[in-house]
């Protein structure tokens, strides 16, 4: 899933950062949300390799794991878009559950040692989603979903992340694979794709169109920046514990009526352009999480 917004932000901090002591393999299925051009200015490294291969494909992600002596698998691929979700539940249980098991199961195929014992220094990180944990009432006075908290998930979007978490954990108990799990807010930043909230606001309002705004816009999100995502995300890799979960976000609870009117703002323009339209079905009103882990 390196191709798309936080896969592609992810590849670049990696390089700033640890810059030819590591090699990438990006491999990304190029659907709609996955766009190369986030990745121009460094596909030509010596120590990153594009590969486009469909993470339900078994037989092309073993041709991956054993043409290459991988160390570290960061699971990024993902449908994500919630409203997508609800019109065709079938495409993200395929991508997000079947695909996720097919990882799982290369990864496994790929490390294990003949007594059953995993080569030294293997990890995979799977990244999710704070929707998992379902939401509460916006007037709840509550300091947030830890790690331990029940999985109840609203939209089918939410409900295939959570399948492939728990998928992930059980991997980590049954076979002892090193596997970790990510649960992330809200993420905005750089080449983030237009069906998401933040460009989509920006899109239209430079277009002089009409912002629409599910109900009363009064469920809230945490906002996160992507890079401080990224930041978050090697860490875990580096020193996550095999078979936990880790809650990211930053600590930046709003409702979306009140993000909308702060992104006009900064934008210059007029809060008229908001315009309420029908709640989306099964939307969750708030969930913020403790991050304290």
């Amino acid at each position: 899933g390196g191709a798309g917004f936080i896969g592609s932000n992810y590849i670049h901090y990696m390089f700033r950062k640890y810059d030819n002591e590591i090699r990438i393999i990006n491999v990304d299925a190029l659907t709609y949300a996955g766009n190369l051009e986030n990745l121009k200015d460094i596909e030509n490294r010596d120590n990153y390799t594009f590969i486009k291969a469909d993470i339900t494909d078994k037989d092309a992600i073993m041709k991956i794991f054993e043409e290459n002596d991988i160390d570290r698998v960061v699971h990024f691929a993902a449908e994500s878009h919630v409203d997508r979700s609800i019109k065709n539940p079938e495409v993200f249980v395929k991508t997000n559950v079947l695909g996720t098991a097919v990882m799982l199961n290369c990864a496994k195929k790929a490390w294990e040692l003949p007594d059953g014992s995993f080569k030294t220094g293997k990890k995979f990180l799977h990244v999710s989603t704070d929707e998992v944990y379902g939401d509460k009432p916006l007037d709840y006075d509550w300091h947030g979903f830890t790690e331990e908290s029940p999985l109840q998930p609203s939209s089918p979007y939410a409900a295939s992340k959570a399948s492939a978490d728990l998928l992930c954990l059980a991997y980590a108990r049954t076979y002892n694979l090193n596997v970790t799990v990510s649960r992330s807010s809200n993420n905005y930043g750089k080449w983030q794709h237009c069906e998401k909230l933040l460009p989509k606001i920006i899109s239209l309002a430079e277009h002089c169109q009409k912002v629409p705004v599910y109900g009363s816009g009064l469920n809230k999100r945490d906002w996160l920046y992507v890079l401080d995502h990224c930041v978050a995300v090697d860490k875990i890799i580096r020193h996550g514990k095999s078979g936990h979960i880790y809650n990211v976000a930053a600590g930046t609870e709003m409702s979306n009526l009140t993000f909308i009117k702060l992104v006009l703002k900064i934008l210059a323009k007029d809060e008229n352009a908001i315009e309420f339209t029908e709640d989306r079905a099964g939307h969750d009103l708030r969930y913020p999480m403790d991050c304290e882990k």
